[in-house]
């Protein structure tokens, strides 16, 4: 794929997913079933936030330049394993459980940014030129939102008297403590993980390095 190709998919995709939160906003707010704080306290729906400037973004660096800057490279990847985790959650212990209140909302947003999407961004990761080889220490970046996001939730919660949680296996009234301490450490193992991955294949299949040049030496090395 060439930059050119992959900076137009990548700005009709965020646009796309922008029209998508849009039109799921719009079938609420038609329901009388819209809550702004409640929608947008959903990691899905920040991480799609998210996903929508990436991107944009990403789109735009593609059609006027030859390679991604390392800094956008590094939101990329944490943003990439939000979009796999939030994938894999919806889809091994979200789907098909019912809605708490009586208002059902359109099905196919949540197919795009539950499926979709993260499976374009994992394809743009892994067949899109002009990424830079990630230092490891870029992985420090991930868990930094995931953690606030949850520190939020849990303070969310308690000044609701412990009525509103976003997801089933967050609520201690539904498996303990233990079960959501136990979701959160998984999770955030997972993300971490999952940024690993990309950094590694960011290292093995980064740019080459320029004929006649020869691997960087210890001091001292002869």
């Amino acid at each position: 794929m060439t930059r050119r190709i992959a900076g137009i998919v990548r700005l009709i995709a965020g646009l796309g997913l922008a029209v998508t939160i849009g039109i799921q906003i719009g079938d609420r707010v038609a329901n009388d079933a819209f809550d702004p704080w409640e929608y947008f306290s959903y990691f899905t729906i920040q991480t799609s936030l998210f996903n929508i400037v990436v991107l944009l973004a990403g789109g735009m660096l593609a059609l006027r330049r030859s390679r991604d800057t390392p800094l956008f490279t590094t939101v990329r990847m944490a943003t990439l394993a939000y979009a796999i985790v939030t994938a894999g959650v919806y889809n091994l212990l979200l789907r098909g459980i019912p809605s708490t209140d009586s208002f059902v909302s359109l099905s196919w947003p949540n197919e795009i940014v539950h499926v979709w999407v993260p499976l374009l961004l994992v394809i743009d990761w892994l067949v899109t030129p002009g990424r830079p080889a990630l230092p490891w220490r870029s992985l420090w970046v991930v868990p930094i939102y995931p953690v606030a996001w949850a520190i939020y939730t849990f303070i969310r919660a308690a000044a609701s008297g412990g009525e509103i949680y976003p997801y089933p296996f967050l609520d201690p009234a539904t498996g303990g403590w233990i079960s959501v301490f136990a979701y959160i450490v998984g999770l955030t193992a997972g993300l971490v993980g999952l940024g690993a991955l990309a950094v590694l294949y960011s290292r093995r299949m980064g740019p080459p390095r320029p004929a006649g040049t020869a691997p960087l030496s210890a001091p001292g090395a002869s």
